[in-house]
């Protein structure tokens, strides 16, 4: 396993894999929430097998509101209620044999068929959540949470004006361009490639009401400070079968 990763494994994460994608989505109407963590913050919750990626030797915790929309397999028309879902994911960063990816601590929808099939196909930690979304132009108020209230998250925010592309290197690039998602099943560690374009950022402004109680539920100690803020799509991403890794 490399200790550490250099820019280029970062780049050559971004090139489309070989072979066939099986699924298709749009995301849009992100919004990054990024905190600094110490490392051992969080090692013990990830696979002994996966290092975390650090930038400056930190880890980073991110949490993710967005809407999905147009899932489908690849050349096959979406469904109605299917192919649309509120997601909002906790995550931080990893790595395996230099390719750096994504780690779910838990991944929250309003749609059970969807729930079911990742956590069967993908093995990744989905649950059903009660979510509700208010978009007004540039202005989106989003709440999530599990049975029984657990897992609650709150923020209205509003896109701001267009940013520059990440520049490879930088903090940001470090934080939004990631290309790869890990899962474990029964000690077994899994990696699924997706492809997209570079991502689209926005500002992130008049974020308001602000509550990350999902943080708490998902075994992870509570962030403190005011996290990097960016709104993000929309893009159209294009997801690979999990492979098994090793």
């Amino acid at each position: 396993m490399k200790d550490s990763l250099d820019l280029e494994d970062r780049l050559v994460a971004r090139q489309r894999p070989e072979g066939l994608n099986v699924m298709h989505q749009d995301w849009h109407k992100l919004l990054f929430l990024h905190w600094e963590l110490r490392v051992e913050d969080i090692q013990h919750l990830i696979p002994e097998k996966l290092a975390i990626d650090t930038f400056d030797g930190k880890a980073w915790l991110t949490i993710t509101p967005l809407t999905i929309t147009n899932v489908r397999p690849p050349y096959l028309p979406a469904l109605p209620y299917l192919s649309w879902l509120y997601e909002l994911n906790v995550r931080t960063y990893v790595h395996l044999d230099g390719v750096p990816g994504v780690w779910f601590f838990s991944l929250d929808a309003n749609n059970m068929p969807a729930v079911l099939g990742a956590r069967t196909f993908f093995s990744l930690p989905y649950f059903n959540a009660r979510i509700m979304c208010e978009e007004d132009g540039a202005d989106v108020r989003f709440w999530s949470a599990r049975q029984d209230r657990k897992g609650e998250f709150a923020a209205s925010w509003t896109i701001g004006n267009d940013l520059p592309p990440a520049e490879p290197g930088t903090l940001e690039f470090f934080l939004v361009e990631r290309y790869c998602l890990y899962a474990e099943d029964a000690g077994r560690i899994y990696r699924s490639r997706i492809n997209h374009r570079p991502w689209p950022l926005q500002e992130a402004k008049k974020i308001e009401g602000l509550r990350y109680g999902v943080v708490a539920a998902d075994s992870i100690p509570m962030p403190v400070g005011e996290p990097i803020a960016q709104c993000g799509g929309p893009v159209f991403v294009d997801v690979w079968a999990p492979e098994r890794v090793r």
